[in-house]
């Protein structure tokens, strides 16, 4: 079989090679990666930004079929399609040290490969309605986008949700809310992407170059009581605007630090609005069935800017850190 691993802390360390796969251990199931899905995270790992395992096989995300199963593995058998969990030990309630220690793709192998082993703790079964391409990109992004707005954003349908670019947790978002009977704004710099953002529902549009005091832009649309919940993308460049635009008792959703590591934050201003200012980490596997369950109920469709071919996956790395995506990268791994 063939595999990807980061045999160093930048991108030319990406190779790939053949290994043999051995069987499944106790609680593990084998399975043959069908699709695998990019994230910006992935970027942070391959150059080192991010602490991960040496050798490692990158990326969070992925969907295959189950070909072996080892002892002890109940619910789950061969040929059943399967999607990674991003944490193997999360399986519901409050985030943790010990839960949050162990996620796919960086403090343990990922999904880059053509079969991997993978514990049955971090796997749920693929939604029916969903290739294993569009099912690859729920892991990261997708479930992100869940937590952000109903898990600790509390979304109810009728509030108004902002959205900050079209990459793949926004797209989502905007899916997702759309689906629970929000009103949602996106941001954009693109007359081309808010377009499209249109077209998958979206009902303010916002472009964020020619407006700055974006802000100003959602209290009109919320005739002054500004969002109810703010999927924060950006950092250092959104991060004062979102607080200006968020309802009392709103949620700043953070998921993203695109613009930096370091925000400034009015204290006055959290105080006045009563906001809560929430850092999202994935989401632990009992969201990750609701929202399977979700998509097939709702007939969401993922939206997949990109496939490429399993021997030039190195090409998904380059063209992620360019932002001309909408949507995700998919890399396709098997038949």
């Amino acid at each position: 079989m063939k595999t990807y691993r980061l045999t160093g802390d930048d991108l030319t360390s990406l190779i790939c090679r053949a290994e043999t796969v051995l069987p499944p251990e106790t609680g593990e199931v084998q399975v043959a990666m069908k699709a695998a899905a990019m994230n910006y995270r992935d970027i942070g790992v391959a150059s080192g930004i991010y602490a991960a395992a040496a050798n490692l096989i990158p990326l969070s995300d992925g969907s295959g079929t189950i070909v072996a199963v080892g002892a002890g593995v109940e619910g789950f058998a061969v040929g059943d399609d399967v999607i990674s969990c991003f944490y193997e030990n999360w399986q519901a309630g409050a985030a943790t040290p010990d839960n949050h220690r162990r996620s796919f793709g960086s403090e343990r192998d990922g999904m880059l490969a053509e079969c991997v082993n993978l514990p049955v703790s971090g796997l749920v079964h693929k939604p029916a309605s969903l290739s294993h391409a569009e099912a690859s990109t729920l892991t990261c992004a997708g479930l992100t986008a869940w937590t952000a707005l109903f898990s600790e954003g509390g979304l109810q349908p009728g509030q108004h949700v902002v959205i900050q670019g079209t990459g793949g947790v926004s797209i989502f978002a905007l899916q997702l809310a759309k689906m629970a009977g929000a009103t949602v704004t996106v941001l954009s710099s693109s007359a081309g992407k808010l377009e499209r953002a249109e077209a998958l529902g979206a009902d303010h549009l916002v472009n964020y170059r020619t407006t700055p005091e974006w802000s100003t832009a959602v209290m009109d649309f919320t005739q002054g009581q500004g969002a109810d919940v703010i999927v924060e993308v950006g950092g250092p460049d959104t991060f004062a605007q979102s607080q200006a635009a968020l309802r009392m008792d709103g949620t700043i959703a953070v998921v993203g630090l695109l613009s930096g590591v370091e925000a400034p934050l009015s204290i006055p201003l959290a105080i006045a609005r009563r906001a809560r200012i929430h850092g999202v980490t994935v989401g632990h596997r009992q969201d990750m069935l609701a929202m399977v369950r979700a998509i097939d109920v709702f007939g969401i469709k993922p939206v997949i800017d990109r496939h490429y071919d399993f021997a030039n996956a190195r090409q998904a790395y380059e063209d992620l850190p360019k932002g001309n995506h909408f949507g995700k990268l998919v890399i396709d791994i098997g038949g």
